[in-house]
């Protein structure tokens, strides 16, 4: 091969292997959106892997085990927990609050979450905190981490076979070239990808949260609240999650539906 060809065979290869793992990875159907996707590993992986996390996780923070802002994560994770439905019924549910100025909250697979106390002033209220506790649980219940571990893996394959097809060329050329695959991945496919799921996760917990017996409007205007702290935000195709203003207007869009269940849930609880 003279200098500065591209090798065709090792691109070849990846591709075969790209495919390969793509169509041996379990496929599984969102239970809210009905979406047919491809996950990385099973349930069970899935499961041990998030208890391990979080295990350590805990191990490294301060637990808040009592007093009212622990009853009302408790009080709300169990309502949420609820209405997910047959979805999760194989969940083992667990929630921690976690003493951190940090405003933010997670679901790890298998359903062990985390509530920091810094989120708390943000959500404000009870419905304002399931808003957010209904969002970690949906990337849960949907088992977006699964996906994305996928996709990823994928695309480093794509990559090294890149790699050994540029094995000729000068080095500083196929650094250049190496560069720009690695920005279109991540550009064009894992951010994007990243995104979508956390739309995704917010239209799948309005309805957790609705038929919890939470007025699903209150995720809006957290996410208002949110959007005034006046924190810089990156630009939204250079980030894994939306805007505060894509992700309120997709809310908003969703409402209809997700007020519908709010009231049908009213409805049962006054019967």
């Amino acid at each position: 091969m003279r200098k500065g060809k591209i090798a065709i065979i090792p691109l070849v290869i990846a591709g075969l292997v790209v495919l390969f793992q793509y169509f041996s990875a379990e496929k599984v159907t969102n239970p809210e959106t009905g979406r047919r996707v491809r996950v990385a590993l099973s349930s069970e992986q899935e499961e041990t892997l998030g208890l391990q996390s979080y295990r350590e996780i805990l191990s490294q923070s301060q637990i808040i085990e009592s007093g009212p802002e622990h009853e009302m994560v408790v009080r709300v994770a169990t309502r949420l927990a609820r209405a997910t439905g047959d979805s999760a019924k194989d969940f083992k549910w667990h929630v921690s609050l976690i003493r951190s100025p940090q405003a933010n909250a997670f679901c790890l697979p298998g359903g062990k979450i985390a509530v920091f106390t810094g989120i708390l002033p943000y959500a404000k209220t009870e419905a304002g905190l399931a808003a957010v506790m209904g969002h970690e649980m949906a990337h849960a219940v949907a088992r977006h981490g699964s996906q994305r571990l996928l996709r990823t893996s994928m695309a480093q394959t794509i990559m090294a076979g890149a790699q050994f097809s540029l094995g000729d060329m000068d080095p500083g050329q196929r650094r250049a070239v190496m560069a720009a695959i690695g920005a279109g991945a991540q550009y064009g496919v894992l951010l994007p990808f990243s995104r979508e799921h956390e739309l995704e996760a917010d239209q799948m917990g309005l309805l957790y949260m609705a038929r919890a017996g939470y007025d699903p409007r209150e995720a809006v205007s957290f996410w208002e609240r949110m959007s005034s702290t006046g924190g810089q935000q990156p630009l939204e195709f250079v980030s894994t999650h939306p805007s505060h203003g894509t992700r309120i207007q997709q809310l908003r869009d969703f409402m209809p539906k997700a007020v519908a269940e709010y009231e049908k849930s009213s409805a049962r609880s006054t019967r």
